[in-house]
């Protein structure tokens, strides 16, 4: 009899350790190394839950409303739709080689960069169709769009450069040479920034001109840039000499630096402006609080899977929606620009309910 109750208080004991608090915020990451979406409790920093995908998942971006996240799982030629606050499966969606992706800021369309086809495909937002497909080049990487939604700029890795296309006529405007191996692209205040894997800095450009400067100075593998939800920062990452670097969006001067071993990658922030990390070749995700600069240590690891990558906090919380950097001042730069910031919501989001009781129970 005792040790049928001790079993019963062990397991019980289990459960409460898999599932996260009453409306815990959720945190996905993208486990390029073995096919697999972590699913943390931001709360507990315990892992709830991982996903099987087909293959090989890279990036991930939240849906125009808000209401899905959509996986790019690149090996396995599929986009996977989530309820980002129940982890819940909603479709899949036979896509070829979706390496990253961005929606346009208006919404109308989904550009897809296949960096092993070499190809940049251009698809309807709604239905999935097809509009048109380029083949501009060797290893499409990274896809950023302008506030107004008529452009968008594509780095090639292999061709040392960055494409211009123009959405409504759906051709090639321009392209430009930035450097070794150019990888993450943003648009902020009217120019482009890029990553220089095979270098140690950032470039810019002038999209009207097509003026290539040198940004700001990270170290070896200079790789993605992120815009603060806030507006105050751009938060930049150096995958080589294992980097994060706080710039000024004003000057381009790097604040500060943190030397955080395991390849810092993709970054996502909470409502508080921690900044939540992948880092690539340790199998972890770090959390930094950046308004805490004396305190020791200013990170926190937590395991994942092999190889994160692509990584979306999602608040769970009354009041904050999983698109609140939308509606802050962060808005106007980044992958998906807008022309201003949202209005702020009035009412509290919670996540759609799903028919059925689908939601899985480790996350209810």
């Amino acid at each position: 009899m005792r040790t049928r109750l001790l079993f019963l208080l062990l397991a019980c004991a289990g459960a409460l350790v898999l599932a996260p608090a009453a409306r815990a915020d959720l945190l996905y990451v993208l486990n390029s190394g073995e096919a697999s979406v972590s699913i943390i409790d931001t709360t507990t920093r315990q892992e709830v839950r991982r996903m099987p995908v087909l293959r090989e998942p890279h990036h991930l971006v939240l849906t125009p409303d808000g209401s899905q996240l959509v996986i790019a799982d690149s090996g396995g030629n599929e986009l996977v739709f989530m309820n980002p606050g129940t982890g819940e499966v909603l479709r899949r969606e036979r896509i070829s080689n979706p390496y990253h992706l961005e929606y346009s800021p208006d919404g109308r369309f989904l550009v897809i960069a296949s960096l092993r086809r070499d190809q940049v495909d251009i698809y309807d937002a709604a239905t999935l169709t097809l509009l048109q497909r380029f083949r501009p080049g060797d290893m499409p990487s990274h896809v950023a769009f302008s506030p107004d939604s008529r452009r968008v700029f594509i780095t090639m890795q292999g061709d040392r450069s960055v494409i211009a296309f123009d959405m409504e006529t759906r051709t090639q405007l321009w392209s430009v040479e930035v450097g070794p191996e150019p990888a993450g692209i943003i648009w902020h205040r009217g120019r482009l920034l890029v990553g220089l894997m095979g270098s140690d800095h950032f470039a810019s450009i002038d999209p009207e001109t097509r003026e290539v400067t040198r940004a700001f100075t990270i170290g070896r593998g200079a790789h993605t840039v992120f815009p603060s939800p806030d507006g105050r920062a751009l938060f930049a990452t150096s995958r080589v000499d294992s980097r994060l670097a706080e710039v000024d969006p004003d000057t381009m001067q790097v604040r500060r630096l943190w030397n955080i071993p395991g390849g810092p990658d993709c970054l996502t922030f909470d409502p508080e402006g921690r900044v939540w990390m992948t880092l690539r070749w340790v199998g972890r995700v770090a959390v930094l609080d950046p308004s805490r600069p004396d305190a020791m240590p200013q990170w926190e690891t937590l395991r994942v899977g092999r190889s994160p990558h692509g990584i979306f906090f999602k608040p769970r919380r009354d009041g904050v929606a999983g698109d609140f950097t939308w509606h802050l001042a962060g808005a106007t730069s980044g992958t998906r620009p807008l022309q201003a910031p949202l209005p702020p919501r009035t009412t509290a989001a919670r996540p759609t309910a799903l028919p059925g009781g689908t939601t899985p129970a480790a996350l209810r």
